[in-house]
């Protein structure tokens, strides 16, 4: 048997065995006993080739001497193998000194680099080099160019990318699969997804890399329904879809909330065992979305293998739903299994603790996270001081606040808004003027609310000046501070400076500024500014201003407006039936609230949100039909939340239902025993009815309880 056929047998036999590590040293010493063998190099080829397959450096580093010592340095084919080896084990330092010291490359040797530099994450090395490449004149392949398009969708590179895009024009490869969908994905990437779709519509061949591409580009944009056009479209080309094409499908489905789509690839997923643990996930973020707790439970439960993630959006999804109990019952599980929590874990704990003000839980929370050392984590550190402030235990903020070695902008705000929503508003004035970093967009909206519930205009003017000068981005920041202090005199100074810059017609501050006059009282102000934007057709536009009809009980022009959405051919969201049912309570048009809660399932399939039940409930109960409300409550897929509860509540009080109004409250009690608006309407439904003895013992309950009333304020602006 000659050399290098035994050789390569060596080679063979080790990379197919379980323990290749004999065999592989039988092959290094059988290379020295053998000389006749270094006029292989495709025997060094494979060689290096188990070494990228088990990933073992230590392996590729002996070759490398090898290499060294029969001489083969001189030999292009072993050199790029040998970059290839550095680079796929992770030593792309190694590979790159290899690179530079070749005699001789070639257009492979540059694209192995290239391709290396951009697997490992060395994005700026890769873009250097393929300039380096085009300097010294060569032509790149089909291979650097994906890599290069890789490179600069993870950096953001979006003008280097479309260079290189043209490039492949001028090479007449734009149509060659591997950089088409990498033109693809670099655009879907980036957020541009109009040159995403032009690449994938001029493509001859596409395969199904390329439509999780584009699938995945319209969910990374929030276009759901596009992407789950895209999926239709797939399959009724006799595509198969994969783990990626399925995942990209179901967030289309949250982003939309359209549940009945979600439910068919589940079946999907259960009838082909595509039950991977990223498309599980996924489902369970849709199904929470689409307020399908129990869904969402029984998904995770019937789960084999679960990650962080998995455990991460269940803990999530409950904490949007204010289950405490539920939430302390997964955490106990989730420790059991060994599972330990991260930062995302304890945002999502925090944040059920501060919507519930159950402090004593929030502590125990908060002694893990400190053990855990998560204190330098700094979105738990403001979940953490949300809790606090949440619950009042400003001692306990200022604690945390202080210990913190580096203070992020994010902790700042944080100590800000506890401030404010514990009525300190000069110490979050002295806190503001002292910030450590620079403020953003989030501090300026807090401090402007402040600074007009603390009533010195010389010091909100000062505050909307140096908010203006970081640009239009915080113009509907800062008018949204003044519209929830209602400061009018300073919406309308905003507004003027907003269109001076030009940014009146921007959909963000145009909305911005609708809601602010609507909140200051002026509708006139708000249509007029809402007319002028008309030209903007954006739906955001249309529901500040269903909206602020809705607050000023003009449930007749909010329906206009609606309509005149639908005219424009601008599909509604969740948002927009929300309000325009809001008008129709406060109007007392109970049909027609109800013809457009039916609309939304018959005719855009969208699923009702929890804001749409809550809007639904208030207007059965502002107008007396409190059995229909009770009867919504029980039969939404929804668990009852404090909020519903107190729509209800009050309706009892304002057409004196003793007996609901009992339920209702011991509901509302059982969620948030703390609730101090469930003792007061319970007293008055009793009080009104003249039962002052019932009356007086509610009272007593509150007292007992350490329930204090929150004291409402009014506030003339002069």
């Amino acid at each position: 048997m000659k050399a290098s056929a035994l050789g390569s047998g060596f080679v063979l036999l080790a990379n197919r065995a379980l323990n290749f590590h004999p065999l592989f040293q039988r092959f290094l010493s059988f290379s020295y006993d053998f000389p006749v063998g270094r006029n292989n190099p495709q025997t060094i080829a494979a060689a290096l080739s188990l070494s990228e397959n088990v990933k073992s450096f230590i392996f590729g580093a002996q070759i490398h001497g090898h290499i060294c010592k029969l001489g083969f340095t001189y030999d292009t084919f072993s050199m790029n193998n040998l970059v290839k080896m550095y680079c796929k084990c992770g030593f792309m330092c190694e590979g790159l000194k290899v690179f530079e010291e070749m005699p001789h490359r070639n257009v492979v040797s540059w694209s192995l680099i290239i391709s290396g530099a951009a697997e490992n994450g060395e994005f700026e090395v890769c873009l250097e080099t393929f300039l380096d490449m085009m300097r010294d004149g060569l032509v790149p392949n089909e291979f650097t160019l994906g890599s290069v398009m890789k490179a600069c969708a993870d950096i953001g590179a979006c003008r280097f990318g479309s260079s290189v895009h043209c490039l492949s024009w001028k090479l007449g490869i734009e149509q060659n699969v591997f950089v088409g969908g990498s033109t693809l994905s670099m655009y879907a990437r980036l957020g541009d997804i109009t040159s995403a779709k032009l690449v994938f519509e001029w493509m001859d061949k596409v395969d199904v890399g390329c439509w999780n591409a584009m699938i995945g580009g319209y969910t990374n944009c929030g276009h759901g329904l596009e992407a789950l056009n895209a999926v239709s479209l797939l399959v009724s080309k006799g595509i198969k879809m994969d783990k990626f094409t399925i995942v990209s499908a179901i967030k289309a489905c949250s982003i939309i909330q359209d549940l009945d789509s979600g439910k068919e690839l589940h079946g999907f997923i259960l009838r082909h065992r595509l039950t991977s643990t990223e498309a599980m996930n996924a489902l369970i973020d849709m199904y929470f979305i689409n307020g399908r707790k129990n869904s969402a439970l029984k998904t995770f439960n019937s789960m084999q293998s679960r990650d962080i993630i998995s455990w991460n959006t269940v803990f999530g999804g409950l904490s949007d739903e204010n289950d405490a109990k539920e939430t302390m019952d997964l955490f106990g599980k989730f420790m059991l299994e060994g599972m330990k929590p991260n930062h995302i874990t304890f945002s999502s704990l925090f944040r059920v603790c501060g919507v519930l003000l159950d402090c004593k839980l929030g502590f125990q929370f908060f002694s893990l996270a400190v053990h855990l050392g998560f204190l330098d984590e700094s979105s738990v550190v403001s979940s953490m001081l949300s809790m606090f402030a949440q619950c009042g235990l400003m001692e306990m903020v200022l604690s945390v606040f202080d210990s913190l070695v580096f203070k992020p902008i994010s902790a700042w705000n944080q100590l800000i808004l506890a401030y404010n929503l514990n009525s300190l508003d000069m110490e979050a004035l002295r806190t503001f003027s002292s910030l450590g970093v620079e403020a953003n967009e989030y501090t300026h909206s807090i401090i402007i609310e402040t600074a007009c519930k603390s009533e010195n205009p010389w010091l909100c003017r000062q505050l909307h000046c140096a908010s203006l000068k970081a640009g239009f981005g915080s113009n509907s920041s800062i008018l949204n501070g003044c519209s929830s202090s209602a400061a009018y005199h300073q919406t309308k100074a905003i507004h003027s400076l907003a269109e001076k810059m030009g940014f009146g017609l921007h959909v963000h501050v145009a909305s911005a500024i609708i809601d602010a006059y609507a909140k200051c009282g002026d509708i006139g102000s708000a249509q007029r500014a809402f007319e002028k934007s008309g030209e903007s057709n954006d739906i955001i536009v249309y529901n500040s201003m269903i909206m602020a009809y809705a607050h000023h009980g003009l449930a007749w022009q909010a329906i206009q407006v609606f309509e005149k959405m639908r005219n424009a051919n601008l599909q509604p969201s969740q948002a927009t039936f929300a309000s325009v049912i809001s008008a129709c309570a406060h109007f007392g048009l109970i049909e027609q609230g109800h013809s457009l809660f039916r609309t939304m399932k018959s005719e855009y399939n969208i699923t009702p949100s929890r804001d749409n039940y809550g809007c639904l409930v208030d207007m059965l109960s502002r107008n007396g039909f409190l059995y229909d409300a009770r009867y919504v409550i029980e039969s939404m897929p929804f668990s009852p939340w404090p909020a519903i509860l107190r729509s209800l509540l009050s309706g009892c009080r304002i057409y004196g239902n003793r007996e609901l109004g009992q339920w209702t409250a011991e509901k509302l009690l059982s969620l948030a025993p703390q609730n101090d608006a469930a003792f007061v309407l319970l007293s008055k439904v009793y009080s009104e009815g003249n039962s002052w003895e019932d009356a007086a013992k509610i009272r007593k309950g509150m007292t007992d309880r350490e329930v204090l009333k929150d004291p409402g304020y009014s506030r003339v602006e002069t």
